[in-house]
Order: C-alpha cells, then structure tokens, then sequence
C-alpha cells in the first residue's frame, strides 16, 4: 500500500490482475492507495478505469504516514463529472467540524472541496469571470454547470455564492461589484465602480489584509453618501405647480448657517438643482440618474445614484437612501456637491 510508481503504472497492474485472475466474475477488486507520492487520488481513478469496483479510503486522507485516500477528494471528483459517488457531502462544513474534532487535525483552508478557500476567488480577472458566469447560469440558458473557476456549484456541498468572492489588494471592480451587490443588493453603474475600486484597493493596501463585506460597505457610505462637505439637507417641500411644473423649497445647512432655497423645475429632482444653483451660483446639471428599490415590503428603501455635472464637465456621483425616493435623490444631488467641493 505504499505508493511506488506513477498513476498509470498502478493501473496497468490493476488491468494486468484482473485480466489473469481466474473466476474474475466471482472477485470485487478494491484498491487501497496510500498518498505517499502525492497522487494516491489519481491513481485510484486509474485503477477505477482499469477494472476496480471498490474504493477504500478515508475522510480527508487521514491515516499513517502521508495518508490514505481522500473519499471526499475522489467522491467529489466523480460527481463533478456527473458520476453519482452513493455518499451525501450537502453539508460539508459539518463534515469538517466532525472530523476535526475526532482527529484533532484542521482541515487545510485549501483542501479540495472542503477547505475555506477553496471556492474563493481574489483576483480580479478570476472574480470577474466567475460573476459573468453566475450570471449565464442564472438567466438559465444551459442546464450545465459552467462558471469558471467553480467545478461544481458551491451550494452541492453546503456553500454559497456570496463565499466564491473575497476582495484584497489583488481584486479589481468585479469583486466589489460582486460584495455591494450580494450582501447589499446595490449594483453599481461601470462608471461608479471604476471610480470605487481603487478606493476600496488602497484601503486594502493599507490594512494588509482581505476586505470584509462591511468594511468595504462603510468605505462607500462614506465616500458617496455620507460625504463630509459644507452642506446638508436639513428639510423640504414639493408642491405641484402645473401639469408640467413642480416647484421645491428646502432648508440646507451650508457650514454653520442655515440657509432657505427654492426652485422651480418639471419635476422634484430639476427644482431642486435649480434651488441649488441659486445658492451656488453656479451651473449644474444631472449627468446619470439611477434609482431602485434595495429591498421588499412596506418599509423597502430606495437608493438613488446620480451624478451632476460642473460648467468645465467635471462629473461628480453622490448616492443617497431613504424610504421616500425623492428624499434619496436630494441626498445623492447633496452628497454629489459635496464631493464636487472636496
């Protein structure tokens, strides 16, 4: 049971038995590899395809010297070529907590199917794929599995998707695309994200480490809504002037003082960048405008991304959320300005 040569040299030996083996059809032939060189799953697959019918191993490979075979590495492998292995790993994670409480040995974070990491993806290029994957799977045009970098559905062995996507320093838009998205249910414009992933890779840079998803949360409240500036919407009112016209009247904060605007416009959002021109005496103008619901029910919340635009073309995004759409769309105009003034 030592392992002496390479895969393909077991199986010939395999083939070569079951060949002279008198009353073969009376013989269940079982391998028992050991992993000495490292290959002890491959040569089992050999063996399988040279004539064995039975397969002895052991979870995660525990046993003397460099282990015997891995039955979850080897199991998983045939039922990601679509071969029904007749073992249950849907809850993999409890696997690992039961073995490495009898065993007293953790489960490397990169063992095959089982380990924290093994569905995770860093890098950029690798996070960007396995989303458009997600995404051909989900509009449900092929049966097949096909997202790259995931041989099998995460949710086979108990996983999810939100796990295949972790952002540091190497990941790129995709993955923060990705996080904003499945955690927080924001989808940000291309715009948005080109401008938002460096933010998010030199906070990365900075504390050394991967990104959870709420750090990286709190790293866009505060640089697209809760945006440190001079003004703040303190209140407003909305009134329908015609068939065509609204007008708005709000109360800012611009630095210490409080400041009274109107404005007239064809709807909420146009009076009250004109009210705001006034006060800034300057031209702005809505360059993007995007809103949608964040969530179900009757307390859903909106969110708002909206970009203006300055006299020279400079393009500034604010985001703003709140149960009244309008109130989310103020906010992002007044997170917009105040980053424009950064």
């Amino acid at each position: 049971t030592v392992e002496m040569a390479t895969p393909n040299v077991y199986a010939d030996q395999i083939e070569y038995f079951t060949r002279h083996l008198p009353h073969r059809e009376n013989a269940i032939i079982s391998l028992h590899t050991h992993n000495d060189r490292g290959t002890g799953v491959a040569a089992s697959e050999l063996g399988l395809m040279a004539g064995a019918e039975r397969i002895e191993g052991t979870l995660f490979g525990n046993g003397e010297r460099t282990g015997n075979l891995d039955l979850v590495t080897m199991a998983m492998n045939m039922f990601s070529q679509g071969i029904d292995p007749q073992l249950y790993f849907g809850e993999m994670s409890k696997i690992v907590e039961v073995s490495e409480e009898c065993t007293k040995i953790p489960i490397h974070i990169r063992q095959p199917y089982a380990g924290e990491l093994v569905f995770t993806a860093f890098s950029g290029s690798h996070q960007d794929a396995i989303k458009k994957g997600m995404q051909f799977v989900e509009s449900g045009s092929d049966n097949a599995w096909e997202v790259p970098y995931l041989p099998i559905d995460p949710s086979d062995v108990g996983g999810s998707y939100r796990e295949t996507v972790r952002v540091n320093s190497q990941s790129g838009k995709g993955g923060v695309a990705f996080i904003l998205e499945n955690y927080f249910g924001v989808s940000l414009p291309r715009s948005v994200l080109l401008e938002f992933s460096p933010i998010v890779q030199a906070v990365s840079e900075a504390d050394g480490g991967e990104l959870k998803p709420d750090v990286i949360w709190q790293t866009f409240v505060s640089e697209f809504i809760d945006v440190e500036g001079p003004y703040q919407l303190l209140d407003y009112q909305v009134q329908t002037e015609g068939k065509d016209s609204e007008s708005c009247q709000a109360k800012i904060r611009v630095a210490d003082n409080e400041v009274d605007v109107s404005g007239v416009g064809s709807g909420p959002i146009d009076a009250f960048i004109n009210a705001m021109v006034t006060t800034l005496n300057e031209p702005l103008n809505v360059a993007d405008y995007q809103e949608y619901a964040l969530n179900e029910g009757s307390e859903a919340q909106a969110i708002c991304i909206l970009a203006i635009t300055d006299e020279d073309g400079n393009k500034y995004y604010g985001v703003g959320i709140s149960q009244n759409t309008t109130t989310a769309a103020f906010k992002s105009i007044i997170a917009a300005i105040n980053r424009k003034w950064r």
